[in-house]
């Protein structure tokens, strides 16, 4: 769990940071400040493990918090994770060894994948303090949050059965339920484990565990749906159910 808080002297942008971070299960947001010099005073006498923080703020900006922060107790450094509005920016937060920047408007995947960056720098450090050699293995992903319309819809990857595309739109077929987002199949495929997803037709990406019956042209998935299946494609998902 890595304790963090947020500085933005905009408060619908500390909404923004509270709402992802709600959904992050190893975000523990303990306060959020549109004060900086109040949140470097709470930083002095409770360290975190992450700040996000807004660059462009009046009096103290977040490279000043950044800067002005002294080492705590621990000998690890507190992480930075820099929000702006003007990418130019993000320069100078990477001379302080951020995380990342995140650019407004801030999406949850944008958000997800600043604070995985920030776990695994955590973990990295916390095995190096205590001798251990660097932990190779990934948590196996489980969920997928997507944007439909003003919403981000969590999709149980267990039970996603196939992704169809259309267009810049991706439809997510999970059981009975349906959700469509704005994204490209390519987009799409680089957001799924690739050892439970394959993509077998230029419109359609498939959960191997779901796959019942492989014929010439198409796959039987779930409740004996069919999906196309290209010959190009056909090979290597043979090859997949063979390793």
């Amino acid at each position: 769990m890595l304790t963090c808080i947020a500085i933005d002297d905009e408060p619908i942008a500390l909404d923004v940071v509270r709402f992802h971070a709600n959904k992050v299960p190893f975000l523990d947001l303990k306060q959020t400040f549109v004060n900086a010099v109040e949140a470097l005073a709470y930083l002095r006498d409770n360290p975190v493990d992450l700040v996000f923080t807004d660059i462009n703020m009046p009096d103290i900006t977040g490279l000043d918090v950044a800067r002005l922060l002294p080492p705590g107790e621990s000998k690890r450094q507190t992480m930075f994770i820099f929000t702006t509005a003007y990418a130019e920016h993000a320069v100078k937060g990477f001379e302080l060894n951020a995380v990342d920047y995140l650019v407004k408007p801030i999406d949850f995947g944008r958000f997800l994948q600043a604070a995985n960056r920030a776990n695994d720098r955590y973990d990295a450090e916390t095995r190096q303090a205590a001798g251990q050699a660097p932990d190779t293995r990934k948590i196996p992903q489980t969920t997928l949050f997507v944007k439909d319309g003003y919403d981000y819809v969590r999709i149980d990857l267990a039970e996603l059965l196939f992704v169809e595309s259309e267009g810049n739109y991706l439809m997510f077929y999970e059981g009975d339920k349906k959700v469509v987002t704005r994204m490209t199949i390519a987009e799409g495929l680089s957001q799924l484990p690739a050892s439970h997803f394959m993509r077998v037709h230029k419109s359609y990406i498939v959960n191997l565990k779901h796959i019942d019956k492989i014929e010439r042209h198409q796959v039987l998935v779930g409740d004996k749906l069919p999906i196309p299946l290209s010959p190009g494609y056909r090979d290597e998902l043979l090859a997949r159910f063979k390793q």
